[in-house]
This record gives structure tokens, C-alpha cells and sequence, in this order.
């Protein structure tokens, strides 16, 4: 908001969500008839951007060829649509992120050492959730509200214990993986307050020491039973189904989970 650029376009792309055979058009434009399919002309990402900034997400999987062309981009500021000669100039910040790490694919040739460097200008190293435990609250809050708005449903929002699971959670797929379980509980929960369960975060699963593996596997498909059988009006066949297992598979997960099912409704948390 403070920027120069504040006001000008701002174009995210996302190189990994991109067909290989789409990449080049959408970024560098195309004119008509460049190739097959190519009815009319095409305003490319980065001439979309002109006067602000555009945003390379994932830029650890652009294709090495495309790669070659985008150093091309910001060494020249210029690009040249496809089928086209005339050089059309460029004005754009370059924002570039990745999730994995580009040095080292690098070393393994998988990321054009130049292009590396070239971007490598002000570098900012964003820390796994896990080593932000206290963004893990406000980030959940926030999108719980943009579900909720959407979803209209009973949810109110997160109860005191499912707070501090997230927090203590180790969110190996850091905040795409939070986005995914809140939108999920917002949708699929039926309790005013989200508890741990409606997250598949049961309380004991991240508590240490407190169960082996197996008995949190055993709860979370307890849990997933349930809301199923819940939702279905206990029609064992329909839970089965919405789950996605058998009716025996079913009936073997409730039978194997008879101790925590019997535990869980004593667990007041639960």
C-alpha cells in the first residue's frame, strides 16, 4: 500500500497450476494465428502487469526452456508476444516465490543458475507454520470468516481446545493445509464451536506421549465414522458410502475401535 506501484496492476501466476503447453502463451502473449487454435490475440501475464508487479508463485516448476525465455524478459524489459517480432516494453516488478529449495535445485539442474541470481535480489525466507504457532489463530480466524460468510452454516467459530491443538500442531502442509481443514469443518461440522475432532485433530493425537500411532489412527476414523453415521441418521450403508470403505470395512473400524469409542463419549472434550 505504500508502494509506488500500490495502484497499478497486480498479476499472480501460479507456473506449477499451468499445462507445460500453456505456459508460454499466458505469460508472454501470443498474436493471431501463431499457432493452432490462436483465433485472436492474446494480452500475455507479464504485459498485463506493465506499471506494477507480477507474481511468480511456484517458480521452481517453470519448465527450463521458460526459464531461458523470462531471463531473456528481465534482462532485455522487453517481450516479444508469440508470432510476433516487435519488442514491446516492460515496466514490471518481479515478485517470485517457491516452496522448494532453489539452490539446491540448482545443484541438481533443475533451475537455471542465472536466472537464480537474477531474481535473488531481495530475498525473504517465510518459516514453516510450525515455527509460527502464533500466527496459527489469526490466520485460522481469518479464513474460518471467509467460510463461514460463504458457507452460512452454524459454525461460530473455534473453541478454546481447538486453538491450542493448532497451535501445537505441526502443519506439515503448512497454511494450505490449515485453509483445507478449516474449510472443511466450517462445511462438514455441525457444532456451534469447532472442536479438534471436526479438524482431524484429535487432542490426544498431538498431545506427547500420550498415545501411539496406531490409537490415534484408531480415533481419527472413529471420529470420521461418526460425523458419518451422524450425518446418515446411523444408516450404516449411507455413512459407508459417503466414506468411501464397505459396510464390513465399517463395521471392522467401529468393532476395532470399541475402547476409544467407549473413551470418547466419557471425554467431556471429546
Amino acid at each position: 500500500q505504500v508502494s509506488s506501484r500500490a495502484d497499478a496492476p497486480f498479476v499472480a501466476v501460479n507456473c506449477a497450476a499451468l499445462p507445460a503447453n500453456l505456459i508460454q502463451s499466458e505469460l508472454f502473449g501470443h498474436e493471431k494465428g501463431a499457432f493452432t487454435g490462436a483465433q485472436q490475440r492474446k494480452i500475455g501475464r507479464l504485459e498485463a502487469a506493465v506499471g506494477g508487479t507480477i507474481f511468480l508463485d511456484e517458480i521452481g516448476d517453470l519448465p527450463l526452456d521458460l526459464q531461458v525465455n523470462l531471463l531473456r524478459v528481465l534482462q532485455n524489459r522487453s517481450i516479444q508476444r508469440l508470432g510476433s517480432h516487435q519488442e514491446i516494453q516492460l515496466d514490471v516488478r518481479v515478485v517470485a516465490a517457491s516452496n522448494v529449495n532453489l539452490e539446491l535445485a540448482v545443484k541438481q539442474g533443475r533451475f537455471r543458475e542465472d536466472l537464480y541470481y537474477r531474481l535473488n535480489v531481495l530475498r525473504l525466507h517465510t518459516p514453516p507454520l510450525r515455527e509460527r504457532e502464533g500466527d496459527v489463530p489469526l490466520l485460522a480466524q481469518h479464513y474460518f470468516q471467509a467460510f463461514a460468510d460463504a458457507a452460512q452454516g452454524n459454525a461460530r467459530g473455534f473453541s478454546q481446545q481447538t486453538l491450542r491443538v493448532m497451535s501445537n500442531y505441526a502443519w506439515p502442509g503448512n497454511v494450505r493445509e490449515l485453509i483445507n481443514r478449516v474449510r472443511r469443518a466450517v462445511i462438514m461440522s455441525e457444532h456451534p464451536l469447532l472442536k479438534p475432532g471436526d479438524l482431524g485433530l484429535e487432542k490426544r493425537a498431538v498431545d506427547a506421549g500420550s498415545v501411539t500411532l496406531d490409537q490415534a489412527r484408531a480415533q481419527a476414523e472413529f471420529q470420521a465414522i461418526r460425523c458419518a453415521l451422524r450425518r446418515n441418521q446411523n444408516n450404516m450403508s449411507a455413512a459407508a458410502r459417503q466414506l468411501g470403505i464397505s459396510r464390513a470395512t465399517l463395521y471392522r473400524v467401529l468393532e476395532r475401535s470399541a475402547g476409544i469409542a467407549t473413551e470418547s463419549r466419557l471425554d467431556p472434550a471429546a
